[in-house]
């Protein structure tokens, strides 16, 4: 993701300025239902203080679009104010010398305590606030269609035997036990989310985290492997390519009985008037119950040549971290408040779990970056890691073995 020389020097010549007085350009891709909601509002809040909102939107890709949009900016030396950016390529773009300190903002809010380390460590380059953070996804639930598991006289799994045995029960009564999307990042986050339960949340973070090459072609990776392509005979020959959300759907229509994904699936069981508690569950996924796996939006602050456009972007920093914001957008989004300490109660049963899971995690050290959704290595490595996850599902012949030193290999990619 190198810049150019050429793109360094115009942009050090400051050839365009980002932002005129008063105005806040914003780079950001949601352009969805309850997304394109809540950036609604956060532009209604930043006129309240007195900023012009410059929306500058980029729709599909899941990000990919926008960063590409960004690049071409940036190296025309004509950066937005802010970007949504998450994960280590907060890290990258601050290696190119182009993003704005916010710790001014950071420190005045009191950052380091709203936050938990593992999350602030996150949106900081060399120790200092480079981004603001809006929401925390957990990824590693299950969601559980409760009438379904009733009639098929199974219970609701805790460990992967448990699993396996009510998949066979709803297998025998001729329902679909597992809804399965089959895209490479639905793929990986299934596996991710297999792997925690069956090596904990040590193994995750030298295997994952820290790529350490010994776990990752080791014998917990070898049965995470054989425990997750255990799974196949248990969706359907329809799942290839099937978006995340049809998926989804089949849980809700009652047609599979369950589905490993993010909590943003708990968006399509609230627009279908289900109910959490009652018509579908959210539980931690087999194994997973003492960590969370996470996923965070953020937005990096560009470096600029306007001295108001800078007030400006400690403004919305500041506006992204309120709990105004935090309590609204996450409302909307089916995420939590970043923050610690938001008041809970107008969020439902799936929001207020995944809140408490949350403070348990960072308390107990197992807090951990989702690498499915680029939280924990570069995007070279994460997509040479898809192909290997992708190709072992889709591989009968390929051992569990042999998977596992491919994907020794693959965290050699950068």
């Amino acid at each position: 993701m190198r810049l150019t020389k050429l793109g360094l020097l115009v942009a050090g010549m400051g050839i365009a300025f980002a932002a005129q007085a008063a105005e806040v350009e914003v780079l950001h891709y949601w352009t969805s239902g309850g997304e394109a909601k809540s950036v609604a509002e956060l532009k209604k809040m930043m006129e309240a203080k007195g900023y012009t909102w410059k929306d500058f939107a980029v729709a599909g890709g899941g990000g990919e679009n926008a960063m590409t949009a960004l690049k071409t900016r940036v190296v025309s030396g004509n950066p937005p104010a802010a970007a949504q950016i998450k994960g280590p390529s907060i890290q990258e773009w601050g290696a190119e010398g182009v993003l704005a300190s916010i710790d001014d903002v950071a420190k005045k809010g009191g950052w380091d305590k709203l936050l938990p380390p593992v999350v602030s460590s996150v949106v900081k380059y060399k120790g200092q606030y480079v981004a603001a953070p809006v929401n925390v996804h957990r990824v590693n639930w299950l969601w559980v269609n409760p009438e379904l598991l009733k009639k098929a006289n199974a219970k609701v799994p805790t460990t992967w035997d448990e699993f396996f045995v009510t998949a066979a029960a709803l297998q025998k009564i001729g329902v679909q036990p597992v809804a399965y999307g089959g895209q490479p990042w639905q793929d990986s986050t299934v596996f991710e989310t297999v792997a925690l339960g069956v090596g904990g949340a040590d193994f995750y973070k030298k295997a994952f985290v820290q790529l350490d090459q010994g776990t990752l072609s080791g014998p917990t990776m070898i049965k995470a492997l054989e425990t997750y392509k255990k799974i196949k005979p248990f969706t359907d020959k329809n799942s290839s390519g099937r978006e995340w959300n049809l998926a989804t759907s089949m849980v809700i229509n009652g047609k599979a009985g369950m589905q490993f994904m993010g909590d943003w699936a708990k968006g399509e069981f609230m627009a279908a008037g289900k109910v959490p508690g009652k018509d579908f569950l959210c539980v931690a996924a087999p194994g997973t119950a003492n960590a969370y796996t996470f996923n965070i939006d953020s937005f990096a602050m560009f470096k600029l040549k306007n001295k108001e456009a800078e007030k400006g972007q400690q403004a919305l920093a500041a506006t992204l971290m309120s709990p105004e914001f935090q309590e609204l957008f996450n409302l909307n989004k089916g995420s939590i408040p970043a923050r610690l300490g938001v008041n809970m109660s107008k969020f439902d049963l799936c929001g207020q779990k995944s809140a408490e899971d949350f403070k348990m995690a960072s308390t107990k050290g197992t807090l951990i970056p989702s690498w499915a959704h680029g939280m924990a290595m570069k995007s070279a490595t994460q997509g040479a890691m898809f192909d290997v996850v992708t190709q072992f599902w889709n591989d009968d012949k390929m051992s569990a073995k042999d998977a596992a030193v491919k994907i020794a290999k693959a965290a050699k990619t950068m």
